[in-house]
């Protein structure tokens, strides 16, 4: 049968990114307690399509993930984003794969033990036959106004927060990694299960160190250029206000390898 995709195109336009979006796949990935997780991930997959041909060839994505049902890790993930984007005949591919992430967690007084559940991303970008791999986490947080504290004579406003690391990764690195450092820069670590003596450490912790959203992304920025593994970094850090009917919002952006090189 004709394959129509390969058909020549007159109109000399190429596309940047050509796929499928939102495909579910069960994926099994290895956490940092040596453990495997069993979950579903969200795949976002492209390629880049030259001016000359028409269309994709849509399944062959598909196909790609049917014959990965092995272990998702950092290298296999590279492996299949490198598969993809030969198998589609392309120059550059894009793989994006959300999924969520668990972490069991003990209560800072009592011990309790509870699972915390974590946004965690793997995104794989490769041109010009090299794979750069990003790896992205959404934090739940606690941050608590230095401004209330300051000004109250009593008490001070917190809220939830959301922190994102995206960080694109030279060599192995845990997404607990990424996680941990997120939840030491900010006011307190949030939990799933909190006994009584629980709760008054958290109240108290986050108390003793307050933080803006602003110290909270410089902070963070801080530990990521500190370590060599990370070669670029987006810091974001979003406080659901408790006194404001919006949001308070801050990122930070580095590209270590341009700064080096400028």
């Amino acid at each position: 049968m004709e394959d129509v995709q390969s058909r020549a195109d007159s109109r000399r336009i190429p596309i940047n990114k050509v796929g499928i979006k939102d495909v579910y796949h069960p994926i099994r990935v290895k956490d940092r307690s040596n453990g495997e997780q069993h979950t579903v991930a969200s795949f976002n997959m492209y390629v880049a399509l030259p001016h000359n041909f028409k269309g994709t060839h849509m399944s062959r994505f598909v196909e790609v993930l049917h014959r990965n049902e092995r272990e998702i890790s950092v290298e296999s993930f590279r492996d299949i984003l490198v598969e993809m984007t030969e198998k589609l005949d392309a120059q550059s591919g894009h793989i994006e794969m959300d999924f969520p992430y668990f972490v069991m967690k003990k209560a800072p007084v009592s011990g309790v033990e509870s699972l915390m559940d974590y946004k965690a991303s793997l995104i794989g970008e490769f041109h010009d036959g090299k794979a750069d791999l990003w790896l992205k986490v959404v934090v739940a947080a606690t941050s608590l106004c230095p401004c209330s504290k300051r000004i109250s004579n009593y008490g001070a406003h917190n809220q939830r927060s959301h922190i994102t690391i995206k960080a694109r990764i030279e060599n192995h690195m845990w997404l607990e990694e990424l996680i941990d450092i997120a939840e030491q820069e900010a006011s307190c670590e949030v939990y799933g299960i909190l006994k009584r003596p629980d709760e008054k450490y958290v109240t108290e912790r986050a108390y003793d160190n307050p933080k803006f959203v602003e110290d909270i992304v410089r902070d963070v920025a801080v530990r990521l250029n500190q370590d060599d593994r990370i070669r670029a970094y987006v810091v974001e850090a979003e406080n659901f206000e408790s006194i404001h009917n919006h949001s308070a919002y801050a990122l930070i952006e580095k590209d270590k390898d341009a700064s080096e090189s400028g």
